[in-house]
């Protein structure tokens, strides 16, 4: 015998019993006595096994023996569907998606931008990892997030958008002197604001130290604010309490870097392409 267990019929064998009988039970799934009675029956004849005697003399039932095995397996059904049922009507977890952002681009700047997409798109969940480059690179590469926004060499492989960073040599309102080793403010070794720093003044031919390190722009902006040393940061970094320098200083003006979003080896799933096409349209 092959057949698919009807909960409706289920259902009201199970507030028969509950009820001791069929006028109450008609009254509990809000049906007529006679529709009441036909169900048992339909189910009876399914089942192949009488469930319920009535018993005249009271006007109660009870249950066969195959309907207190029936009974059982009646209320963990009905109880699995109404879970069923519950989950459906809760809304879906939001979907995550792992975005890797520049040290430098962390924070305010960041949060204005992505508040907007989270406004726009409340199923999707942001996860926002901030490192250097060359860190958010071998995150990528091992499926930890799904996109990245690095700093790099303009054209420094494939990427889903790129932009042209202006890069500005800077120091303090009130410089301290000059001397003939350069002191640097900067960010900690990877960063390409460092790289383009120290061989740039290699190459002229002067001698550099590190006089200050910091792994948040607001530190270097500081730093060179204060006067603890030179420094090559993204024009829009640049603070009133910063003096551009440029070649009659000595620091000849530098090509552009290049901001990139990237992704790892795995397809992107719909949410982080949609996070990809936000900011290729706002940033």
């Amino acid at each position: 015998m092959s057949f698919a267990f009807d909960l409706d019929l289920l259902r009201t064998f199970a507030a028969v019993v509950d009820a001791g009988g069929f006028t109450r039970a008609a009254e509990r799934v809000h049906l007529t006595q006679s529709t009441v009675s036909q169900q048992i029956k339909k189910l009876e004849a399914n089942i192949g096994h009488t469930l319920l005697l009535r018993d005249k003399s009271t006007g109660g039932i009870q249950t066969t023996e195959e309907g207190e095995v029936l009974l059982s397996y009646a209320r963990r059904l009905l109880a699995t569907a109404e879970e069923a049922m519950d989950v459906m009507r809760k809304p879906a977890a939001p979907k995550t998606v792992r975005l890797g952002v520049p040290e430098d681009f962390a924070g305010r700047r960041l949060i204005d931008l992505l508040s907007g997409f989270s406004a726009a798109s409340p199923h999707i969940r942001l996860d926002t990892v901030s490192g250097w480059s060359v860190e958010l690179r071998r995150l990528l590469e091992v499926g930890e997030i799904d996109l990245a926004l690095i700093k790099r060499e303009p054209g420094d492989g494939a990427c889903l958008a790129s932009w042209k960073e202006e890069l500005v040599w800077v120091e303090s309102m009130r410089p301290s002197g000059r001397d003939e080793t350069v002191p640097l403010a900067v960010f900690p070794v990877g960063c390409i604001y460092r790289e383009r720093a120290i061989r740039f003044i290699e190459r002229s031919g002067r001698r550099w130290r590190i006089a200050y390190t910091s792994q948040g722009l607001m530190g270097v902006q500081a730093a060179v604010a204060s006067g603890l040393g030179i420094s090559l940061l993204p024009s829009d970094a640049v603070l009133p309490e910063h003096r551009k320098l440029g070649s009659a200083d000595g620091f000849d003006p530098q090509p552009a870097s290049e901001l990139a979003l990237v992704k790892g080896r795995l397809r992107l799933s719909a949410e982080s392409r949609s996070l990809a096409d936000f900011l290729v349209a706002n940033l």
